[in-house]
C-alpha cells in the first residue's frame, strides 16, 4: 500500500488520502519550497471529509496509478482541508470562481509555483482530469511567460474581491432600505416548498433568521406565512433525519426530499438556534421537537467527553450514498409489525418516499393533527407510537456501518453549537441545555485560548493547531454574549470584550474599518481577503458587526456602537444587488431602524424572569441583568432590594420600572 506525506496530519479528510499513489503534501512552507525548487506548477486539491464527489474523484483519479504517475512526475501535489485552511480555500474559490463563474468541492486549481492560480475547476471524472492537467502542464513548458502574465492579472482579481472601501458618506439607514431589499428577494422565493425557487435547496438558516425579524418587525403576515412554510417543509423534509434527529447539509431537489446525506455540525447549530426562535415566534409544537431531536443527535454522534463538539459525518458509507439513512418495505415490516401500515402513511413509505433501488427516504407531509384527524388518533397515542417506531429503527439502524465521524473540533462551529445550547435554553428553559452550552464554553477557555490572547482554530488528539481566523473569534464572542445575557455573569462580557481587543489589534483594517479574515501575524498568502458575504454560515465581518453594536449596548461604549455603524454604512449599498448575501448584514440594520429595546433585569430572580419574558416574542431586544450590584452602567443604581425589577430602556432611556412580566412585554410592543 503507497503512503505519502500525508500520514502524519490530523485531518480526517488528509488521512483519507494518506494511502493514495499520488505523492501528496500538506499545505506548509516546505512544499511550497519544493516547488520552487523543482519549478514545477502546483496541484492544490481542496475538500473536506464529508463531501460526497469527494470521495468520488478519490475512487476514479487519485487512487488510480496511471493518474498518480502523471501528477507525480509533472506537479507538487497538495492536498487542503478547506475546513482547517478556510483562508487558502477562500482565494482559490475566488479564482475558480473568477474564471468559471462557478464553484465547490471537490476544489483543483493548478498555480505556478508562487501559489498564484492559473486554472482550476471542481469534479473531472478521470479521462477530464487526465486531459486537462496534462493540457496546462505543456503550455506552462511552451507558454510560461504568458502563463505568469496570466497569474498575475487573476492575482489582481482575487486580491480585489469582497475587499470593502470606507464609504465617506454620513451613515444612514431606513426602513425604505429594508423594504426594497425584500422586494427584490421575494421574488426568489419558492410559495409551494419554502426556501429558493430552484435546486439544490440549502436551508440557509441566517437567511431565515432575518425574513423572520424583519416579518415581526415590519409586520408582514404574507411573509410570516412564508417563513412558517419553509421551517414546516424543512422539518417534514427528507433533509431531516426523522428518525434521529439532525438536518443533512442540503437538499437536492425542491421538495426537502432527497438530501446531500452529509450533516454538518454548522448546519445544525443554526438552525437549533432558528428553530428555537421561531418557537417563540410561533409557538408550534414541530419546532420544539425539531431542537430537542437535533440536540438529543447532537449528544449522542458529534459530542466529545471534554465538551466540545465533531465536525461532520459523512454522506456516504459502504461506499454508498445515504446507505445509512434509508429503508426497505421488508425490514420496515419485520421491525414494525402491525404498525407498519400506519407507520407507511406518517413517513410516506409509498411513492412519495420512495427514491432509488427501493429504497425509501422517511419524510412526512401534514401536521400531527390533521395526521391524527384523518387516522382517528389523539395526539398523545400518536406521540407515543412515534417514540416507539424511532426506538425501534434507531436501535436497528445503530447496527449497520456507519458513516465515517470527522472528529476534529472547529473552534468556530464549535462556538455556532454552544450559542445553539443557549438559544434552545433562552427558548425552551431547560437547564441541561445551559449546562451543554456553558461546558462548550469552557472547552474553548481551556484547549483555544492561548495565553497571549489569541485562539487556536482546530483541535484534535488532544492538540490544538492553527491559529484562529476571524470566524473563530466572532462566533466565540457572540457565543459568550449569549451566555451572559442567559447567565448575567459579567465574566463572559468580559472575555467577549478581550477576545474583541484581539481582534482590532490583529485583523482590523482602519483605512476601511473592515476586519480582514486573517491575522497579522499568519502567513501571508497571495492575498489578504475580508470575508462580507454572508453564505451557508453567517460572514465573520457580519458577525463582527453584530458583535460590536451589541458589546456597544452592554457595555456602553459608542466606539464599539461607532465600529459597527461605520462597517454596515460600507457595505449597505451592495445588499439589495445580493439580499440573500447580506442577511445578517440586514439583521444589523434591522437593530438600527427599529425600535430597539435594552431589557435591564435586576433582583434575586433576574435569570427566572429572563426566561418568562423571552416567551413573548420581540426580536429586536437585548438582555442585561444581575442578581447582585453590577459594574456595567445601564445597571448601576437600579437594585431595588427584595424584589426583581425590570427596566425596558432605548437608547439609554428607561420606561417607569416594572415587577410585572405582562407589563414588561407590553413595553415592548
Amino acid at each position: 500500500m503507497s503512503t505519502n506525506a500525508l500520514i502524519h496530519e490530523t485531518s480526517p479528510y488528509l488521512l483519507q488520502h494518506a494511502h493514495n499513489p499520488v505523492e501528496w503534501y500538506p499545505w506548509n512552507k516546505e512544499s511550497l519550497q519544493k516547488a520552487k525548487d523543482e519549478n514545477k506548477l502546483i496541484i492544490i486539491s481542496i475538500g473536506y471529509s464529508a463531501c460526497h464527489w469527494c470521495h468520488v474523484m478519490e475512487r476514479e483519479s487519485f487512487e488510480d496509478a496511471e493518474v498518480a504517475k502523471l501528477m507525480n512526475e509533472r506537479f507538487i501535489n497538495i492536498k487542503v482541508d478547506r475546513e482547517e485552511r478556510p483562508d487558502i480555500d477562500q482565494i482559490y474559490m475566488t479564482a475558480v470562481q473568477l474564471m468559471n463563474q462557478g464553484g465547490g468541492w471537490p476544489l483543483n486549481c493548478i498555480a505556478l509555483p508562487n501559489g498564484k492560480p492559473v486554472w482550476g475547476g471542481t469534479y473531472f471524472t478521470k479521462h477530464q482530469w487526465l486531459e486537462q492537467i496534462k493540457e496546462v502542464a505543456n503550455f506552462h513548458e511552451q507558454n510560461s511567460q504568458k502563463m505568469k502574465e496570466y497569474a498575475e492579472r487573476l492575482a489582481q482579481g482575487i486580491q480585489q474581491s469582497e475587499l470593502v472601501s470606507y464609504n465617506k458618506l454620513k451613515p444612514s439607514f431606513k426602513w425604505s432600505q429594508l423594504d426594497g431589499l425584500y422586494k427584490s428577494w421575494k421574488n426568489q422565493f419558492d410559495y409551494n416548498y419554502g426556501g429558493f425557487n430552484s435546486a439544490p435547496k440549502f436551508p440557509l438558516p441566517n437567511n431565515q433568521l432575518f425574513l423572520l425579524r424583519f416579518a415581526e418587525l415590519a409586520n408582514k403576515e404574507k411573509l410570516h406565512d412564508y417563513v412558517q412554510l419553509t421551517l414546516n417543509e424543512i422539518a417534514y423534509g427528507g433533509i431531516y433525519d426523522q428518525i434521529g434527529g439532525g438536518f443533512a447539509r442540503y437538499s437536492t431537489d425542491i421538495l426537502w426530499k432527497v438530501p446531500h446525506f452529509e450533516k454538518m455540525l454548522y448546519d445544525n447549530a443554526q438552525l437549533v438556534s432558528l428553530y428555537s426562535e421561531a418557537f417563540t415566534a410561533y409557538g408550534n409544537p414541530l419546532y420544539q421537537e425539531v431542537v430537542e431531536e437535533t440536540l438529543a443527535f447532537i449528544e449522542r454522534e458529534l459530542s466529545h467527553k471534554n465538551g466540545a463538539f465533531y465536525s461532520a459525518i459523512d454522506a456516504d458509507s459502504e461506499g454508498e450514498e445515504g446507505k445509512f439513512y434509508v429503508w426497505k418495505k421488508k425490514e420496515l415490516k419485520a421491525l414494525l409489525g402491525e404498525d407498519y401500515m400506519l407507520f407507511c402513511d406518517y413517513y410516506n413509505v409509498n411513492n412519495t418516499g420512495l427514491w432509488e433501488h427501493d429504497n425509501y427516504i422517511l419524510l412526512r407531509n401534514q401536521s400531527d393533527i390533521i395526521f391524527c384527524q384523518n387516522n382517528k388518533l389523539d395526539l398523545n397515542s400518536l406521540q407515543k407510537l412515534k417514540i416507539s417506531w424511532r426506538s425501534k429503527l434507531l436501535k436497528q439502524r445503530d447496527q449497520r456501518i456507519r458513516p465515517s465521524l470527522d472528529d476534529k473540533s472547529l473552534t468556530s462551529w464549535n462556538a455556532l453549537m454552544c450559542k445553539g445550547y443557549v438559544d434552545a435554553y433562552l427558548s425552551f428553559g431547560k437547564e441541561k441545555y445551559l449546562k451543554k452550552g456553558l461546558k462548550n464554553a469552557q472547552f474553548i477557555i481551556e484547549k483555544q485560548w492561548q495565553k497571549n490572547g489569541a485562539l487556536w482554530h482546530s483541535f484534535k488528539n488532544n492538540r490544538s493547531t492553527i491559529n484562529g481566523y476571524l470566524d473563530d473569534y466572532a462566533f466565540t464572542i457572540e457565543a459568550f454574549i449569549s451566555i451572559y445575557q442567559a447567565t448575567f455573569n459579567e465574566e463572559w462580557i468580559a472575555r467577549a470584550e478581550k477576545l474583541t481587543h484581539y481582534c482590532i489589534k490583529h485583523f482590523y483594517d482602519s483605512t476601511s474599518g473592515m476586519f480582514f479574515f486573517t491575522s497579522n501575524l499568519d502567513v501571508p498568502l497571495i492575498a489578504r481577503k475580508m470575508e462580507i458575504n454572508d453564505n451557508v454560515i453567517p460572514s465573520s465581518s457580519s458577525c463582527m458587526a453584530n458583535n460590536l453594536f451589541s458589546l456597544g449596548v452592554i457595555l456602553d461604549k459608542e466606539e464599539y456602537l461607532n465600529m459597527a455603524e461605520v462597517q454596515l454604512n460600507n457595505i449597505k449599498g451592495d445588499m439589495p444587488n445580493y439580499p440573500s448575501g447580506y442577511s445578517n448584514w440586514a439583521n444589523l440594520m434591522l437593530k438600527k431602524v427599529a425600535p430597539f429595546y435594552e431589557v435591564a433585569i435586576v433582583g434575586k430572580k433576574a435569570n427566572e424572569k429572563t426566561i418568562k419574558l423571552n416567551q413573548e416574542y420581540y426580536p429586536n431586544k437585548i438582555f442585561l441583568g444581575a442578581t447582585h450590584s453590577s459594574s456595567i452602567p445601564l445597571l448601576k443604581n437600579k437594585m431595588v432590594m427584595g424584589q426583581t425589577t425590570i427596566y425596558v430602556c432605548q437608547n439609554k432611556s428607561c420606561k417607569l420600572p416594572t415587577t410585572d412580566i405582562k407589563k414588561a412585554q407590553n413595553l415592548m410592543q
